[in-house]
């Protein structure tokens, strides 16, 4: 919601976005496949997921696969659409039992059917888990999810279910992919690199950010909780003036 009244000074964000970026770069400076620095990246995922309660962090977001990963080799698209299936068969037991609901958003029209269906199953086992929103953004592009939006919108004025003059920020918002979740607090984006690329750019218009040098399978879950605690040093204001 971009409609905030006052500045305050959070004890700590409640919802954190992270892009996972650097492993390849990992790999390679190893001598390692870059598909090596993805499989280390997942195990680098748990992690930062279980650590989330102590830092009551409700929500956490995580980019996984972007409209524009798609231009990467195909061996390595491959290898990574076959870590995500393995991922969710090794995992979801695990998240299930821990409270963890799954949310994922992204068109998913270009994915395998069973990679769907996969991922739908997740999420309807999921459900009605509390302890922690986790959503994972594959095939994921801010400009995509707009335009997607947009065009549910002027679907719904073209048919009488809405009239134009009705649209509200708050209509844009219930068509996003991330309808019912809160905007993040927190984006953060590991390996050195200066750039969202394209990551929630309506949620995160008034985010905090932080980029740290870190390559993705090398950021602790120490590292984690200390931008965690660096977020509440931050004064947010929010368009308004510190008093």
């Amino acid at each position: 919601m971009f409609s905030k009244e006052a500045p305050t000074t959070a004890p700590g964000p409640s919802h954190v976005a992270i892009i996972m970026d650097g492993n390849g770069r990992w790999a390679s400076s190893r001598g390692l496949p870059r598909l090596a620095g993805h499989k280390r990246g997942a195990e680098r995922v748990r992690e930062i997921v279980e650590s989330c309660p102590d830092l009551a962090i409700t929500h956490l977001t995580l980019f996984a696969f972007s409209t524009e990963n798609w231009k990467r080799p195909e061996l390595e698209v491959i290898g990574l659409m076959r870590l995500f299936r393995r991922y969710i068969k090794k995992e979801g037991a695990r998240l299930v039992a821990e409270g963890v609901r799954v949310r994922f958003i992204g068109g998913r029209e270009r994915l395998d059917a069973d990679l769907q269906a996969l991922m739908a199953g997740l999420e309807a086992q999921t459900r009605t888990n509390e302890q922690l929103h986790l959503t994972v953004a594959i095939n994921y592009g801010g400009r995509d999810e707009i335009l997607r939006a947009t065009r549910r919108v002027a679907e719904a004025v073209r048919t009488g279910a809405l009239r134009a003059e009705d649209i509200t920020p708050e209509t844009i918002e219930d068509h996003l992919d991330t309808a019912g979740l809160p905007d993040p607090d927190l984006v953060l984006r590991t390996s050195g690199e200066y750039r969202v690329s394209g990551f929630l750019p309506w949620q995160a218009a008034y985010s905090e950010f932080s980029f740290v040098d870190t390559r993705w399978p090398d950021f602790t879950a120490e590292m984690f909780a200390a931008q965690v605690r660096g977020f509440g040093k931050r004064e947010r204001r929010f368009g308004a003036v510190a008093q």
